[in-house]
């Protein structure tokens, strides 16, 4: 069984000049890594649409930036990434991508949209039912010198040690830790090396945390603003996507340090095939998976928690990287489920009684104020009301909300059990235990669809690692094979980013096709002597 048949390439694909109009590209995983390097092969690099397959073991693209749903069956968002305005990479690639509207690209309308609805949270921390505006940090002299420390310090003296082996135990009591963990999803024991990035990379985004003022948004959720008009300009172009089909294997051939993907095996509904590479072939391969294995509940139904085994991304990478070491170390990410899982949940209002009572309490409307996080929660979970409609297609008398918990195996606070173990009835109820919402409690869940998503692996790429365990982005030797996504190495830049993705996909695709340009670089922060001095203010609380 093959996909479809192959002409033989004129000459290799990465001789700088060279006519690439016979090259074929194959993608594997349809996630916005894989969407972005065919956009960029397409746009930079002058290879034909309709030479490029993606192979995606789902029935639809976008990978962790997902969105599905009615209005009827409740709508479901696994998990929701921001933007800032130093994703270059990101709007380098989205100044190209057309709106489904076609009025403007995607670039300009989420610079437009933010502009009109600019984020500025006047209750990031709710405690006893009651808002914190601008909440101080709270940081010791000892906090703010360690954090100082970790700014500086080179990331192999770091090596592979937790923050909770670079931190006092009182740091993960403050204030400032309250809103940057649940901000980027930080646990304690994942890794010092991923934390002192963060701190780097948003040193320009200290100042003003507290308000969660530079965090940007899509007008709808990413599927819809970001993934969709992608893959209308991929289709537009004739690329190719095959869905469920999941990639098993690569065949390589090794010779005097240089190492070439010859075949791509599959299984297709069952069915095993193979696609053969010629000389001048390009793959690019997506490595593991954030929402592999995810598990949806429902309002009387908890999620399950599942394993790497539930579907084709690690396995793949285990057996690329065995006898390997130079495709990584796949088993520093996936065999550690308890140290990178939580819980998401979505949740679709009939009712207008909900946001009526949080635009009381919050003084935000929906859009405006960003993530709510309740630092007395045993679950430490937190809410965002994004502006509505959050879906295209959505009717006006519906609305959505998202929340997450970091800590899902704990009891909570309203509804004694572990938000692991929680329907999704549960976890609205012991939300609205938070907000202090009571005589209006039954008629919100009533009136409610809340469906919960255990995601084993969604914070994997923070865990503890050493060097060489993620990849780098074209391993040693490699002539045609390229890794992309979350789990290969780009210094500088942070993990759990689209940004992290889109720019691994261009560093991939200019390097295999030997073009003589690189991705805008990583904005550098920590050299404007403005960024350190407001950040130097705001940590240690002071007026600006």
């Amino acid at each position: 069984m093959t996909l479809k048949s192959h002409r033989p390439a004129a000459q290799d694909s990465s001789d700088k000049g060279a006519d690439r109009s016979a090259v074929n590209a194959y993608l594997v995983g349809g996630g916005i890594a894989s969407l972005s390097a065919a956009a960029f092969l397409i746009r930079d690099g002058d290879v034909l649409g309709h030479n490029i397959t993606i192979l995606e073991e789902l029935d639809t693209l976008g990978g962790s930036l997902d969105g599905s749903g009615s209005a009827q069956e409740g709508y479901v968002l696994r998990g929701g990434r921001m933007l800032e305005s130093k994703y270059l990479c990101t709007f380098d690639l989205f100044a190209s991508i057309p709106t489904l509207d076609t009025s403007q690209t995607v670039t300009q309308e989420t610079f437009a949209w933010n502009e009109t609805m600019k984020t500025s949270s006047k209750s990031r921390l709710v405690r006893n039912g009651k808002r914190q505006t601008a909440p101080a940090f709270g940081l010791s002299e000892a906090h703010i010198l360690t954090i100082e420390r970790l700014a500086l310090e080179p990331e192999a003296k770091l090596r592979d040690t937790s923050i909770s082996d670079q931190f006092e135990p009182s740091f993960f009591k403050t204030d400032f830790w309250f809103m940057w963990c649940t901000t980027f999803a930080f646990q304690p024991w994942h890794s010092a090396v991923e934390f002192k990035r963060y701190l780097v990379r948003f040193a320009h985004m200290v100042d003003g945390f507290d308000r969660l003022q530079g965090i940007m948004r899509t007008v709808y959720n990413q599927y819809d603003s970001m993934v969709r008009p992608l893959q209308k300009w991929l289709t537009d172009r004739g690329v190719t996507f095959e869905f469920n089909t999941r990639v098993t294997d690569l065949g390589l051939t090794e010779d005097g340090g240089k190492i070439r993907v010859t075949q791509i095996d599959y299984d297709r509904v069952g069915q095993p095939g193979s696609i053969t590479l010629a000389a001048g072939d390009l793959a690019f391969v997506t490595l593991g998976s954030m929402t592999e294995g995810s598990d949806v509940g429902a309002m009387d139904r908890a999620p399950r928690l599942r394993e790497k085994t539930d579907g084709g991304a690690w396995r793949l990478w285990e057996t690329l990287a065995s006898g390997r070491p130079d495709f990584g170390n796949p088993s520093a990410f996936a065999d550690h489920i308890d140290e990178s899982k939580w819980v998401s949940f979505t949740t679709t209002l009939h009712d207008p009684t909900f946001l009526r009572l949080v635009l009381n309490l919050t003084g935000n409307v929906p859009g405006e104020g960003g993530l709510i996080t309740f630092p007395e929660s045993s679950w430490l979970a937190s809410i965002v009301i994004p502006h509505q409609p959050h879906f295209i297609g959505q009717p006006d008398d519906v609305a959505v909300l998202w929340g997450y918990g970091l800590s899902v195996d704990k009891p909570g606070d309203f509804v004694k059990k572990p938000m692991s173990a929680c329907t999704g009835a549960e976890i609205l109820s012991e939300i609205l235990g938070h907000l202090r919402i009571e005589a209006e409690a039954e008629k919100i869940i009533e009136t409610s669809t809340c469906i919960p998503c255990m995601m084993p692996f969604i914070t994997s790429q923070f865990l503890k690692r050493a060097k060489g365990d993620r990849p780098l982005v074209v391993p040693k030797g490699s002539q045609n094979l390229a890794f992309i996504g979350q789990f290969c190495e780009l210094p500088d830049d942070v993990v759990f980013t689209v940004e992290y993705s889109i720019r691994s996909a261009q560093t991939a695709v200019y390097a295999l096709l030997g073009l003589d340009r690189s991705p805008p670089a990583v904005y550098q922060g920590k050299y404007d002597p403005r960024v350190l001095y407001k950040a130097y203010r705001a940590l240690h609380d002071l007026p600006a």
